[in-house]
């Protein structure tokens, strides 16, 4: 079964101790340290649109790229009729914006979900490309530390009186994958529990590579934090938060279309 599909339904049941109202904040500051408080912002992964809709309500104008059309759709049933965020259904590694954007968030370790080096350069260049100049770049994703030592080889269960998630772990150090089996058991109307699964896998990418993939594709590197915090990022960081910037350079002679992407900016 593909990602996201029975797993969208319940989503936010299962993610509601996710700290979106205090993370929001601080995309907030970090985004005003550089002028950015308002203008068109994308938010890349945007899943049900949790930090999507925060941030559209601090004042920007949004976009949510998601690849999942289950996640998509319960972020429309948040709207509510307001209609205004875009909510674009394409896969991260090939996006597409009708023009550059201020400021680009993945939030949620959606990074991670990238399992080669070359997939992660690909999103890295078409941020880039999208950026205004001098535009920024948040986002954070999962540490080694994380998967190695708190997931493991770990089975978490979280019983509700609707639904039940089951989420076993399977760490591969060699790989630097974690391997998430999940099994959902959502009741139904009559009362019977219905059961599905699905298989997710993560890459937990050092931060020297990332670091190294983003300056690649013309990001320039501002700051690491541990995780959504003002300290600095550590050896037991389980998630680390990264801000680049556009380096504001224009290509001379070429359009990015003559690079090969798409154009988002000459």
């Amino acid at each position: 079964m593909a990602m996201y599909e029975s797993f969208a339904q319940v989503y936010d049941k299962f993610m509601d101790n996710v700290p979106y109202d205090s993370w929001s904040r601080q995309l907030c500051r970090i985004l005003s340290r550089y002028g950015i408080d308002d203008g068109l912002v994308l938010d890349l992964g945007c899943g049900t649109g949790q930090m999507t809709r925060r941030l559209r309500d601090r004042g920007y104008d949004m976009i949510g790229v998601d690849g999942s059309e289950d996640m998509l759709q319960v972020a429309m049933e948040h709207e509510q009729g307001r209609g205004d965020i875009l909510y674009l259904l394409q896969d991260m590694r090939a996006f597409e914006l009708y023009g550059t954007v201020r400021a680009v968030c993945s939030c949620c370790d959606c990074l991670n979900y990238l399992e080669s080096e070359e997939d992660l350069l690909t999103v890295f260049k078409l941020v880039e490309n999208y950026l205004d100049p001098g535009g920024i770049f948040v986002f954070d994703m999962n540490t080694a530390y994380y998967y190695e030592h708190e997931l493991a080889q770990n089975v978490f269960a979280d019983v509700r009186e609707e639904c039940t998630l089951v989420w076993e772990n399977d760490y591969h150090p060699d790989l630097c994958e974690n391997e998430y089996d999940l099994t959902i058991f959502a009741r139904l109307e009559n009362g019977l529990y219905q059961r599905t699964s699905e298989t997710h896998v993560e890459r937990a990418y050092p931060m020297e590579t990332v670091k190294r993939l983003a300056e690649e594709a013309g990001l320039i590197f501002q700051a690491a934090f541990d995780g959504y915090s003002e300290r600095p990022l550590a050896p037991d960081s389980s998630r680390m938060l990264l801000v680049f910037r556009e380096s504001g350079r224009k290509l001379c002679g070429q359009t990015k279309s003559d690079s090969g992407l798409t154009p988002g900016k000459s």
